[in-house]
């Protein structure tokens, strides 16, 4: 179960930021780097260090201009599945790095699970992005301490960081119920005829 809530902390983490998370995860394991981190070990340290590290200034500076936060919403809409499955097998294999027996599915499962953790959580963002317009600035300096602190929950505090990756679920799901009723009522807004009732 805390292998579980790791994952899941980290892959939170994927759902709110692209690089950042994937640079934490390696600074934190400075001896290593990425080598049991999925796709990222096949790649150059130096190569992913630069890479990286550029992005993640890229997403810490555009993520405040309202520009900057319509091209980072297409980016991570289309990467976060990916970034969330990624840190969830980076997280779980870890967890399970030294117990032989635990199977190989079992990591990939998490994986997937990761994934779609992180896409939920990036359409939330998407869907109040639109909504508003843009976000504002206090929810974007909160995406980015809830990303570090969730990357760091899944090292140190893991049943901590699995609890708060579990209430953003519980969030998202309240906010597309949200959306909802806010579409329904643009639609009775733009079209009041076909919402009354017609006479006996």
């Amino acid at each position: 179960m805390i292998p579980l809530l790791a994952a899941l902390s980290a892959s939170a983490a994927g759902g709110l930021r692209i690089a950042l998370p994937l640079l934490l995860i390696g600074l934190l394991n400075a001896d290593e780097l990425w080598s049991h981190v999925p796709v990222l070990s096949r790649i150059s340290p130096q190569v992913a260090i630069g890479v990286l590290v550029s992005w993640s200034l890229f997403e810490l500076f555009a993520s405040k201009q309202p520009w900057g936060q319509r091209l980072l919403q297409n980016v991570q809409l289309l990467c976060s599945p990916f970034v969330g499955s990624i840190m969830g097998m980076a997280i779980a294999a870890a967890s399970f790095r030294d117990d032989s027996d635990a199977p190989t599915f079992i990591v990939a499962l998490i994986g997937i699970v990761g994934g779609l953790l992180a896409l939920v959580l990036q359409l939330v963002q998407v869907g109040w992005f639109y909504r508003l317009g843009k976000l504002p600035l206090w929810a974007i300096l909160a995406q980015d301490a809830l990303c570090v602190c969730l990357v760091l929950f899944a090292f140190d505090a893991p049943t901590e960081g699995g609890i708060i990756a579990l209430l953003l679920l519980w969030l998202a799901i309240r906010s597309s119920q949200e959306w909802y009723r806010w579409y329904i009522q643009q639609g009775a807004r733009k079209n009041p005829r076909q919402h009354k009732t017609e006479p006996d």
